[in-house]
C-alpha cells in the first residue's frame, strides 16, 4: 500500500490477476485468452502455497507442469496454454526476463489426422437442423468459418451484392474473406430482417448498444447503437459484459449450435466424431478433393503457415498421399 504526497490518501496496489488481465487488455488478447491465462496463473500460486512468482523460478515452473501433466494427466496442448500464461506473465506484467522458460521442456502434441465427413454425411447432417442453426451449420461448412467467427459476424460483415463475407479479428487478431454460397443468399437475407426486428426493439427500449471493439469503443462509443454493427445472430436474452459488466445484447452462445449438431450427428446416423469443426475440416477437405489449390485453402481457412492447411491433404479420400494400393493394380482374377 502506498500513499499520495499531498493527501495520504492510500493507493491500493492492482492485486496480481489484475495486473495479468491489463496486460492482456492492454495487448488486444481475446475474453477466452484472459480468462484462460488467469486461470493459470491461479493454479500455479496455488500450487505454490499462494508464493508469489517474483519469489519462484525454473524449478517451480518445471514442477507446476509436471504436475499437470503425471497427476493431472492433462493434454500437451493444455499443458502449453499453461506454459504460455507463465510465458506471459514473468515477461508482460512481471517485466523479469528469464531466460530459463524459453528451455523448459514442452510437452509434445500428438499428430492427429481431424476427422472429416463425406459430402453426403454432411448433407444428411445438415438436414437434420432447422431454423437459426440450420443457416449457421451451412454456413460453418459454406464458408470454412471457425464457430466464433460465424457467431461474431455483424451486419457490416456481409456483402450479399459480392458474396463476400469479412472475417474480423480471427484467430492471430487477423481479418480475411471468404465467399458466401449463393445457395445462402435468401436465408442471409431473411436472418438479416430477423435481426432487424430486435435490432428495432432493442433501439426503442433505450438498450445499451452491443460491445464493440475496445478503441472504438472508447473512441465512438454510441456506434454500438447503429444497425450496421448489430450481431448478425443476436442472442435472445440480455446478458452482462463479462468485462465492463452492462447489460446488453451479446451474439448467439455458441452451445446452441453445438448441442443442434451433436443431435444431429446421432440422428444422421453418424458414427464419426463429428462437430462444428468437423464442418471446417470437411470444406477444406471438400475444397482440396475439387481440385482448388492449397494456397486458396489456406487463404480461405486463415491459416498463418500452408503446413497447418497441408494436414488436409492426409485426408483426401484418395489414400494416404493419393498412392493406389499395389493390390488394385492387379489383374482381376
Amino acid at each position: 500500500m502506498t500513499t499520495t504526497g499531498t493527501t495520504n490518501t492510500p493507493i491500493r496496489q492492482p492485486r496480481l490477476l489484475e495486473q495479468v488481465r491489463d496486460a492482456l487488455r492492454l495487448r488486444h488478447y481475446s475474453l477466452r485468452t484472459e480468462q484462460a491465462y488467469a486461470y493459470w496463473v491461479k493454479r500455479f500460486v496455488l500450487f505454490h502455497g499462494k508464493r508469489h512468482p517474483r519469489e519462484m523460478g525454473a524449478a517451480e515452473v518445471e514442477a507446476f507442469l509436471s504436475w499437470l501433466a503425471v497427476e493431472g494427466q492433462v493434454s500437451a496442448a493444455t499443458q502449453g496454454q499453461a506454459l504460455a500464461a507463465l510465458l506471459f506473465l514473468y515477461k508482460q506484467v512481471l517485466g523479469v526476463d528469464l531466460p530459463w522458460l524459453d528451455e523448459i521442456v514442452r510437452g509434445k502434441r500428438p499428430q492427429r489426422l481431424p476427422a472429416v465427413l463425406t459430402p453426403e454425411e454432411v448433407g444428411r447432417l445438415l438436414d437434420q437442423l432447422s431454423g437459426t442453426q440450420a443457416l449457421m451449420g451451412r454456413l460453418l461448412y459454406g464458408t470454412g468459418m471457425r464457430l466464433m467467427e460465424c457467431l461474431r459476424l455483424r451486419v457490416k460483415d456481409l456483402d450479399l451484392e459480392r458474396h463476400e463475407i469479412t472475417i474480423r479479428e480471427g484467430k492471430g487478431n487477423k481479418d480475411r474473406r471468404t465467399m458466401v454460397p449463393i445457395s445462402l443468399i435468401p436465408a442471409l437475407k431473411a436472418q438479416l430482417q430477423i435481426a432487424q426486428a430486435q435490432w428495432r426493439r432493442d433501439r426503442d427500449a433505450r438498450l445499451p448498444g452491443v460491445q464493440l471493439p475496445d478503441a472504438l469503443e472508447r473512441k465512438k462509443p454510441k456506434e454500438g447503437e447503429s444497425w450496421a454493427w448489430y450481431w448478425l445472430f443476436p442472442a435472445p436474452q440480455l446478458s452482462a459484459d463479462p468485462r465492463s459488466g452492462v447489460r446488453r445484447r451479446h451474439h448467439a452462445h455458441e452451445q446452441g449450435i453445438q448441442r443442434a449438431i451433436k443431435r444431429g450427428v446421432l440422428a444422421a446416423g453418424i458414427t464419426k466424431p463429428a462437430s462444428t469443426r468437423t464442418l471446417r475440416h470437411s470444406f477444406a477437405t471438400h475444397l482440396l478433393e475439387s481440385g482448388q489449390d492449397i494456397r486458396t485453402v489456406q487463404e480461405l481457412l486463415g491459416h498463418s503457415d500452408v503446413k497447418t492447411t497441408m494436414i488436409y491433404t492426409h485426408v483426401l479420400n484418395r489414400g494416404p498421399s493419393a498412392v493406389i494400393s499395389p493390390l488394385d493394380r492387379l489383374p482381376q482374377l
